[in-house]
């Protein structure tokens, strides 16, 4: 289905919303946007996107609604809360929460803008920024195949891959399965090279010995470098990747889903939260393992 002729209203503007929104406008979508911060909303608008006042108003005003905020709490703010989109959206409006949120928290967003004639898609990404930039983000669906269908053109603006999981909050359990996965390589990795760098082994040379074999992983190649140049600045940061695994473990509490690997690394993150380390990309994990081992995995001279 073409939607070039819609209007798209998308609410949130932060670190992957506006790369987004710049993507849709690429594509050649009409687009509102809406944000608690002026300056994303002035830069989108200077580059053809209209302003809304409220999410109420962007509601009104769009036939497919996007958000992308940080966790289950601000979704539930934005749909449900004072001139939120409940007030302004309209029979027939189709909307598609990109957040990584609770699978459960998504299922009962459903059920509410359901009674107000409103079909909605769980579609949590993954890949960080640089893939919201690039527009080859990863975005894991949940919904009516019909509903799925009738926007994919709108999805394929923003992301690579495009999958359709099944019903609604399945988008987010994919998206905490893929989010279980990182933080275990992550922890991984960042054991493994202090294991290196404590036994005196160049964890660069190791990383080029192993990264060609059954170790090598796309998290590696992606961490690595970072790592050895102490480059923390993230892509994902430490704590949103603990958001993330805060709603594993709440939504693995409801299906009676064991996580002990899970629960390791999340106590992991909230020992870098405790140091100072909450902003650091999710890589900066390793700081935790390094202060154990006191030692320091950098790039020798």
């Amino acid at each position: 289905m073409d939607n070039k002729s819609k209007q798209i209203g998308l609410v949130g503007l932060g670190v992957m919303g506006k790369p987004m929104a710049k993507n849709l406008l690429k594509g050649g979508f009409n687009l509102t946007v809406f944000d608690i911060k002026p300056e994303p909303v002035q830069e989108l608008v200077a580059l053809g996107a209209k302003a809304a006042a409220s999410p109420a108003d962007l509601a009104a005003k769009c036939d497919i609604i996007i958000t992308m905020l940080p966790n289950s709490p601000h979704v539930e703010a934005v749909v449900c809360g004072p001139k939120g989109i409940l007030e302004g959206v309209r029979p027939g409006t189709i909307y598609i929460d990109m957040s990584s949120i609770s699978p459960v928290v998504a299922q009962k967003l459903c059920g509410i803008v359901a009674e107000k004639g409103v079909e909605m898609l769980d579609a949590p990404v993954s890949g960080g920024e640089p893939k919201a930039i690039d527009g080859t983000m990863s975005i894991m669906v949940g919904g009516k195949e019909e509903v799925f269908n009738a926007v994919q053109d709108v999805l394929h603006a923003m992301g690579g891959t495009v999958t359709l999981l099944g019903a609604i909050g399945s988008g987010n359990t994919c998206k905490l399965a893929n989010q279980i996965m990182v933080a275990l390589h992550l922890a991984a990795v960042s054991e493994a090279m202090v294991f290196a760098e404590k036994a005196g082994v160049d964890p660069e040379k190791v990383y080029q010995a192993i990264r060609g074999g059954l170790a090598g992983s796309t998290v590696l190649d992606a961490k690595m470098n970072m790592i050895l140049d102490r480059n923390f600045k993230p892509g994902g940061p430490i704590w949103m990747h603990t958001k993330d695994m805060l709603n594993v473990r709440d939504a693995a509490l409801a299906i009676d889903a064991p996580i002990p690997l899970s629960t390791m690394v999340l106590e992991a993150f909230k020992a870098c939260k405790c140091d100072g380390h909450v902003n650091d990309d999710h890589c900066g994990v390793i700081q935790y393992w390094e202060k154990l081992a006191n030692v320091t995995v950098k790039r020798r001279k």
